[in-house]
Order: structure tokens, then sequence, then C-alpha cells
């Protein structure tokens, strides 16, 4: 009688046990759950659209985002409580997908300067310039010389445009300009001597040669100072570019843009210089 009793009283024991245990595991699963719901489910998406374009935004060797710019994108919508989405586009066809709907914003060292009134911007968060560049042997050392000259761009890009509309009086007749699709292509158009110089922002250009151990010589006029922003639709009444504005007058405040440009780039306040633009 008392075995059965030590038997009873093991089973009983036994099966508060495992009560506590079942308990405590569905504790920890709600903790996670919330957890996951909280940090991420309920933040709607903000689709990002951008192309590759190192070190504003590009994949890295495990096919990750990053970037300055996925780095600002990342902080701005988390203050904003969204998530951001990024999407590689092809950047001719940026327009398309921003009035079809397939991408919220255009957010990739995208220049404000002389689109203002095209959409509805976010910023500006950092300036950049507009550079050209020659091999080191070249005999090209002033906007000037590049009178009878080929040059190569990105399509729908500010060097195009400064090229193609000349209205600034430094800029002289070219003998071509040579506009491709994909920005890197313009580095071997250069090596290869199709082209006698290549027109894009100082950064890429800098971050290339470091990539590629290629040297190259930068002009000492440059083309345009220009403020980069985040381009949202005409018609997008939703208020998120002027939300996002705020925001990115906050990050640059408090020091986080420049922590984060700074992993990027040497000398990261002359990139923050953007008070004396007028929107």
């Amino acid at each position: 009688m008392k075995s059965n009793n030590i038997i009873s009283y093991l089973k009983l024991v036994i099966c508060i046990l495992s009560v506590i245990v079942s308990a405590g595991l569905m504790a920890c699963s709600n903790i996670h759950n919330n957890g996951s719901k909280s940090s991420s489910n309920d933040l709607k998406p903000l689709i990002i659209g951008s192309d590759n374009y190192v070190p504003y935004s590009y994949l890295d060797s495990d096919g990750n985002f990053t970037g300055i710019d996925v780095e600002i994108a990342r902080e701005a919508c988390r203050r904003m409580g969204y998530t951001p989405v990024f999407k590689q586009i092809v950047w001719d066809n940026k327009d398309i997908y921003l009035k079809e709907g397939a991408v919220d914003c255009l957010w990739g060292c995208f220049t404000m300067t002389g689109r203002e009134d095209k959409y509805n911007w976010a910023g500006p968060y950092m300036v950049s310039c507009e550079v050209v560049a020659v091999s080191v042997e070249s005999d090209i050392y002033t906007l000037a010389d590049l009178e009878d000259k080929t040059v190569a761009v990105q399509t729908t890009t500010k060097p195009e445009e400064i090229f193609l509309d000349r209205e600034d009086d430094r800029i002289p007749k070219i003998r071509s300009l040579i506009a491709l699709q994909n920005r890197e292509l313009i580095y071997p158009f250069l090596s290869k001597g199709y082209a006698d110089a290549l027109a894009a922002h100082e950064t890429a250009i800098r971050q290339y040669m470091k990539d590629y151990d290629m040297q190259l010589r930068i002009l000492d006029e440059t083309l345009m100072v220009t403020s980069l922003g985040v381009a949202f639709d005409k018609n997008d009444n939703r208020g998120l570019d002027i939300q996002l504005t705020q925001v990115l007058e906050q990050m640059r405040n408090d020091g986080t843009e420049k922590a984060i440009i700074s992993t990027y780039l040497d000398d990261a306040d002359k990139y923050l210089e953007v008070d004396g633009y007028e929107k």
C-alpha cells in the first residue's frame, strides 16, 4: 500500500512538472511571436527603387543590400514605422516604376537639382559633386579642354543633361557624347580609348578607382554641386515626402547621417552641407 502511494505521488509530481514545462514553453513562444509582430510584421513596407551604385546602394558579397543610402533608409524607415524593401530597377525606367506603383520612391544618389518640380522630394539629405575624370596621361586639364572630345556618361543622369543642354558657358562643344545604360561601362570605355573623358558623381568615381585599383585624374573644375533626395511620384498624396524630410533632418542633426557616411567616405561633413539649398 505504501509502495502504491509513492507511485501515485511520483505520477502527480511528473504531471505537475509537465504542466509547468508546457506553460513555460508557451510563454516563451508568446514572447517570441509578440516580439516579431511588434518589430516587423505590423510595419507597412516602403518599396525603394534603386540601381547598383557603389557606395550608395549595392549588393554585398552575400547578396544583401548595403551602402550609404541603404543604411540611411533603414534607420529613417525605423523612425517612421515602415519596413524598407529594396528593389533593384533599370534606372532608365525609374519613372515608369514610380508611376505604376512598382516602387514607392526612388532612392539612390538621385539628384534633386534641376528636377525640383518633377517629383515630390524628401530631402535634401546629402550633397554631391558632378565631375569629369580623365586618364592620368590625358592632356585634358580644364572643362574647356573637352572641346571636340568624346565624353562617356550614364543615360538619364545629370552629366548627360549638362553636356546635352550646354547651358553652362564653361561647357564647350564636344565631338560626341556616349550615353550608357550601365554606369560601370563608362570606365572601360575611357580605359579602352573609346572616350576621352567620363563624367559622374565624384564619390562614385573615387569608389571605382579604389575597388578596381584604377588611376584617374579628376579635373579641378566641377560640373555642378548637386543636392541628393528621395523622389516620390508627383501624384503621391500620402505625405511621406514631408515626413521623411523631417526624419532625415533629425538624423542629420543628431549625427546619425554623419556616422553612416563616415563608414564609406572620408570627410563626411562636406557631404552634409545641405542647409544652403533652397527646395
